[in-house]
């Protein structure tokens, strides 16, 4: 039985009638006796008992009267999720980002998302170093993406959502750990601990760092994230680059966060997305991300 099945069936069985039936059809009678002759046969049983002077509903008919009712209401939701979908109001979006710093800016874009769009999901996923996040992104595992980047691929577009500054990062029993700031060049003898590469700003920002400073920075290991950055740091491992987000959002106990003099600029959070995406449900996040800056 599909849609206009149901449809012809449940206005005789509510109507009793076939004229009455096919008027509030919008039909002629003829076509909607001949649609229930073949919905019968096709259904292998009799749905109406009928004679010139009154039409009733048979027992297969009853039984499949309120079914025939839900495929009728489905077929309508269906046209309405299909119109909701198409205006942006009901949808799924995937949203990555990669460090506990970008969880209050996550957090935040959730909550607005729910309250003003109640029919879109957005789907969080975390952990996503910025490397491989791209990757994601661009083959469309990912349809958003927030991070910090130097550089980025043609196929995606962004704009900014925030800020942080550059801080160097030392054990709390350093020697420099109670200078107000620190210049470049009096790094120049320190081991470093830097966090994995890929295309994330703070292993190109050391290097430049290191320019600045006139040296080679010493790394003496590579973390897989801030978390243990920080972890190498108050053990006396190193020295590391880090952001203020990441002071703020992380524990950072044995550890103290110093400025640079002179200051580098701030360094941009981005949310991406691929530049082809023209999905309405995109957009209306997209536009829910800008109003929180």
């Amino acid at each position: 039985m599909d849609v206009r099945n149901a449809q012809a069936f449940v206005a005789v069985a509510e109507e009793l009638h076939f004229g009455r039936a096919a008027q509030r059809l919008h039909i002629a009678q003829p076509p909607l006796s001949r649609l229930i002759r073949q919905l019968e046969a096709d259904l292998g049983a009799p749905l109406f008992e009928r004679n010139t002077r009154k039409v009733e509903l048979t027992t297969h008919g009853e039984a499949l009267l309120e079914p025939a009712r839900e495929l009728i209401m489905l077929s309508q939701r269906m046209r309405e999720i299909a119109k909701q979908s198409e205006l942006g109001e009901t949808g799924r979006i995937s949203l990555g980002f990669g460090e506990a710093a970008a969880n209050q800016i996550v957090g935040e874009l959730a909550r607005r998302v729910r309250q003003n769009h109640p029919g879109i999901t957005l789907d969080l996923v975390n952990s996503q170093f910025w490397h491989t996040g791209i990757e994601k992104l661009i083959d469309g595992r990912l349809d958003l993406l927030i991070g910090r980047w130097d550089l980025l691929p043609a196929e995606v577009d962004s704009f900014v959502i925030g800020y942080d500054d550059e801080l160097i990062t030392l054990p709390d029993n350093h020697s420099l750990a109670t200078r107000e700031s620190i210049a470049p060049a009096e790094l120049a003898a320190e081991p470093w601990v830097v966090l994995q590469g890929g295309n994330s700003q703070l292993p190109n920002r050391i290097n430049r760092l290191a320019q600045a400073g006139g040296f080679v920075p010493r790394i003496v290991q590579v973390a897989p994230d801030s978390s243990t950055v920080l972890l190498l740091v108050a053990a006396g491992i190193g020295i590391s680059l880090s952001l203020s987000s990441i002071r703020d959002n992380l524990p950072t106990r044995g550890v103290v966060f110093k400025p640079l003099n002179p200051g580098n600029d701030p360094v941009p959070v981005r949310m991406i997305w691929r530049r082809v995406d023209r999905s309405p449900v995109l957009n209306k996040v997209l536009n829910i991300t800008k109003g929180l800056f």
